[in-house]
């Protein structure tokens, strides 16, 4: 029983060593075609390639060909023309002049002949494709084009900044017209009533914001001679004047008579800065009404100018970009709205009661910058508690930066998250991208730019790579 149970084990190990075998062999025979497979794969590339080649080389040779064909076809007819007549050949000199045909310009027995389909001579066969000169000269052609739209782009990159900005916030403000024509009103004057809103906002902003500057500024000038005493009398910065003479550099640039030319001159820059921040901010009104009115013939135009076959799935992508950017638009003003109205809260109950309404609406604007325009905005705001007192000062360092980790971590991920879905990390790296080519527009761009970019790459260039 023991040496038939042990025949049988044997048996079994045999079988399975030879079923492993088997395994090794048909591995090796499938690698082996694998391999074969592989060569025939490029055997054939290399044909196709050699047969494109060749289909040039005949479409070229043809060509050339028929050309030479056409040549013949006219010299003949030329030729036998010629022997069948006797008239003698004309020319057009003067058999009383002097000159030799050869010292002018246009040899007299140049003369076309006009009975000849091609009186200017037999055109030579058409330059092949594949000719040095022609294909570096179209890559020259090409690269100068280049260059030039790169060029134009640059020079006009002023007006397609205002361009982008205005266009983002009528894309932007086109939810709040909508809701308006959602109840029945028609879109001329959900405009209308829309621009109205605005023009109240940034004029209050302006009305409230002014008294604030003009308070600082001339406590600014009250407090500087005694400020001015308060270093005279310092022993600090006696020792460095006794080593630096710094006092003494001082009376001396104020005494310079070029300092009224010098003060003049940097007034003078900044009032031009200014009326160009002020011509700028009102083309931008400008063109942000005009698209605001008519931005779904613009939508409709551009979604047109896609071939038939795709226009339902660009015009789907489209929209949902323009649906993520006025969310985008949307989720700003919320967190921004609850940053000015917590500022506002605050300022009245710490003491700056006087500014809160103009200190809340800065913080609010600077809060549309991402990343770094809230902590602008609470800089500024702290600066003016320490100008009031101490106390004051530190009030405002600390709850504005607990209010910070509240909006970065609770308030800005719950509104931008249903909105955008930009991940942090692209997030920061988009408004780094962005602030570094446009500056503050670039930043305020960046996240519905990546939104929209990341939107393209998960439904149109994923797909085709799962495919491939």
């Amino acid at each position: 029983m023991a040496e038939a149970e042990d025949e049988r084990v044997r048996g079994a190990a045999a079988e399975a060593e030879a079923a492993r075998a088997g395994a090794v062999d048909a591995r090796e025979d499938a690698e082996e075609a694998r391999e074969a497979a592989r060569e025939a794969q490029s055997g054939a590339d290399k044909a196709t390639s050699d047969a494109t080649q060749a289909r040039d080389v005949a479409v070229d040779a043809k060509e050339q060909s028929a050309a030479f064909a056409r040549s013949a076809s006219r010299s003949a007819e030329q030729a036998a023309s010629a022997g069948s007549t006797t008239a003698a050949p004309t020319t057009s000199i003067d058999p009383d002049s002097r000159v030799a045909p050869d010292e002018l310009l246009i040899h007299p027995d140049e003369v076309p002949d006009g009975d000849s389909d091609t009186p200017f001579g037999e055109p030579g066969p058409p330059m092949s494709r594949r000719a040095p000169f022609y294909v570096g000269f179209v890559g020259a052609l090409g690269v100068l084009t280049g260059f030039a739209l790169i060029l134009g782009l640059h020079n006009i990159r002023a007006v397609l900044v205002l361009v982008l900005v205005s266009a983002f916030l009528a894309v932007g403000l086109n939810p709040i017209v909508e809701w308006f024509m959602h109840r029945g009103i028609r879109r001329r004057w959900s405009v209308l009533i829309v621009t109205l809103g605005v023009v109240v906002v940034v004029t209050t902003f302006l009305v409230t914001l002014v008294p604030v500057l003009q308070d600082q500024v001339e406590a600014l000038i009250a407090n500087a001679p005694r400020w001015l005493e308060a270093l005279e009398t310092n022993a600090r910065v006696q020792d460095l004047d006794d080593e630096y003479q710094v006092i003494d550099t001082a009376r001396v640039k104020l005494e310079d008579p070029d300092l009224a030319n010098t003060a003049f001159g940097s007034l003078f820059t900044v009032g031009l800065a200014v009326l160009n921040a002020l011509l700028n901010a009102f083309l931008i009104f400008v063109l942000t009404l005009y698209f605001l009115a008519s931005l779904p013939e613009i939508k409709r135009a551009c979604f047109s100018l896609a071939p038939a076959s795709r226009r339902t799935r660009v015009t789907y992508l489209g929209d949902e970009i323009l649906r993520r950017v006025g969310g985008y638009v949307a989720g700003a003003f919320v967190v921004s709205l609850t940053a000015g109205v917590s500022s506002f809260i605050f300022l009245e109950l710490v003491g700056l009661a006087e500014y809160a309404v103009a200190l809340a609406l800065v913080v609010a604007l600077l809060d549309f910058v991402p990343l770094i325009g809230a902590t602008i905005g609470a800089s500024l705001v702290t600066l003016i508690g320490f100008a009031e007192s101490l106390t004051v000062g530190v009030a405002c360092a600390v709850f504005y930066l607990l209010y910070q980790q509240g909006e970065n971590y609770l308030i800005y991920p719950r509104v931008m998250r249903s909105s955008v879905q930009v991940p942090g990390v692209v997030t920061v790296i988009a408004v780094l991208i962005g602030g570094s080519l446009l500056g503050v527009v670039g930043a305020l761009l960046a996240i519905p730019t990546a939104a929209a970019l990341l939107l393209l790459v998960r439904e149109v260039w994923l797909p085709r790579q799962d495919q491939s």
